[in-house]
C-alpha cells in the first residue's frame, strides 16, 4: 500500500528546495496552484495539504490535454440613427 506524501505548502516548498536548491517555485506560487485548483488539496484547519507526488507530476506536465474552449458567438446590436438621436436627446447631449 502506498501512503501519500501529504505536505503543507511550506513543507512542500522546503522538500522541493531540498530536491533542487535552485528552484524558482516559491511558497506563494504553490499556494496559487492550490487556490486555482490546478493541484488538488485537502483542507486541514487553516492549512492546505497537498500530495507531494501530485505536485511533482503537475510540474512535469503543467498543461494536461484539455479540449479547447469554444468561443462564444459574437452578436452585434445595431442602433438606428433615430434611436441614437432619441438617446442623445434623453441624456442631454442634444437640445
Amino acid at each position: 500500500m502506498n501512503i501519500p506524501r501529504m505536505r503543507s505548502v511550506p513543507e512542500a516548498s522546503a522538500e522541493l528546495k531540498a530536491l533542487d536548491e535552485h528552484t524558482g517555485l516559491t511558497q506563494c506560487a504553490i499556494r496559487r496552484l492550490v487556490l486555482d485548483g490546478k493541484i488538488k488539496s485537502v483542507k486541514a484547519g487553516r492549512k492546505h495539504l497537498i500530495n507531494f507526488d501530485d505536485l511533482l507530476a503537475y510540474l512535469l506536465d503543467p498543461l494536461p490535454d484539455a479540449e479547447p474552449e469554444e468561443e462564444a458567438p459574437v452578436t452585434v446590436t445595431h442602433i438606428g440613427i433615430d434611436r441614437m438621436e432619441t438617446y442623445k436627446r434623453n441624456i442631454g447631449l442634444i437640445k
